[in-house]
């Protein structure tokens, strides 16, 4: 299930991501956990709205950079001490890394 994130404006939303935003790295981990073993190149991760002008984004991830994206996100849920989601970024990193 794609994750809802609403914000006033677009400066907001690049703000929030610059600042290790906790509901949009748990959206990105949430949809990669998802799908792992998908065969689906491009994998929908959020869908924002941006109020001011009612544009909405689907933010989707490449399968090629999940690895990417999940050592980054690591890095945000050990700031947010989300230590339980942590294993299962490493699991998932691992399952990636021996594929």
């Amino acid at each position: 299930m794609t994750r809802k994130i609403k914000v006033k404006t677009q400066e907001e939303f690049e703000d929030r991501a610059k600042n290790f935003d906790l509901q949009i790295a748990e959206a990105c981990i949430e949809g990669i956990l998802n799908n792992l073993h998908t065969k689906k190149r491009h994998i929908h991760i959020i869908e924002l709205t941006i109020e001011e002008d009612s544009t909405i984004f689907d933010i989707t991830c490449d399968r090629k950079d999940f690895l990417d994206a999940l050592e980054k996100n690591l890095i945000i849920m050990e700031k947010w001490e989300q230590y339980e989601k942590c294993v299962e970024i490493v699991e998932a990193i691992k399952f990636l890394k021996n594929k």
